[in-house]
């Protein structure tokens, strides 16, 4: 069942609702280019190829994942339908590259918002169609709350992906977060303990830490929530949700690296 929910973002700073001002004003703007090739749902080649390199990562979401020559990778759900409305947003379309934080990534992709010549923010109609979900960085999280507010209209709306179970937040059972290991995954629940051992945050949503779900700062990421004036652990008793890649330490884990990953939970 859908929950309403609010990042740690709007806790942080009054953000106004998606689309009440220009998201540009908060970017550093960069190239205009035409697109020339869709790859997926969140990956664009462009011409010209602005500083040297082509392809565009539609920076803050991640669409349904496509095989792309990867053996024995399995297609996501509407990972085909994703890149097709990709391709009628931007095939053929000029659009200008607009930057939060990084703007490279290890694999040279530019990492980038995209803005048609009409003022299209395609992130956010991908988002808003439901046919990507946020995916934030620690050094890429610009937009995010506007992000979030677009992903959760479609959300609650059961738009695109959010209708099916493949990508419906999970909770925080331990067993069959198991068998989800390797996957990124929302999960939400309540934590019943919180806990900083040697810096590390410890957010546990089960009496034995040793089997149930928790998710889990490094001294870094902690610091990084302590300067945007959240203390981790004053999340104990509340019901969250945390993105992230599901990993096993002693139960099943996320690790937690900047405040974006999690969002509260309405009671």
């Amino acid at each position: 069942m859908f929950m309403r929910a609010t990042s740690l973002v709007f806790i942080l700073c009054t953000a106004l609702p998606a689309h009440a001002e220009d998201p540009r004003t908060k970017l550093s703007p960069g190239a205009t280019a035409t697109v020339t090739e869709v790859v997926d749902g969140d990956t664009v080649i462009v011409s010209p190829a602005p500083d040297g390199a082509r392809q565009i990562r539609l920076v803050g979401i991640q669409a349904p994942k496509l095989p792309l020559g990867r053996k024995g990778f399995k297609a996501w759900p509407l990972s085909m339908a994703s890149k097709q409305l990709l391709e009628k947003l931007v095939l053929n379309h000029r659009v200008t590259l607009h930057f939060g934080e990084s703007r490279m990534d290890r694999h040279g992709r530019h990492l980038a918002h995209l803005f048609r010549d009409d003022g299209l923010w395609v992130q956010g109609a991908m988002l808003e169609r439901g046919m990507a979900r946020v995916y934030t960085f620690p050094d890429n999280r610009k937009l995010a709350a506007e992000m979030y507010a677009s992903e959760n209209t479609a959300h609650a709306a059961g738009k695109g992906i959010w209708g099916l179970r493949f990508y419906e937040p999970r909770g925080a059972d331990s067993a069959p977060l198991l068998r989800q290991l390797g996957s990124f995954q929302l999960v939400e629940g309540r934590v019943r303990s919180a806990a900083k051992v040697k810096g590390r945050v410890y957010l546990n949503f089960g009496d034995n830490w040793r089997d149930d779900f928790t998710a889990t700062l490094a001294p870094k990421s902690a610091r990084l929530f302590a300067k945007t004036g959240v203390d981790a652990t004053t999340l104990e008793g509340r019901r969250i949700r945390v993105r992230g890649w599901l990993r096993k330490r002693n139960g099943p884990m996320i690790e937690v690296s900047h405040p974006e990953q999690i969002e509260i939970l309405e009671d």
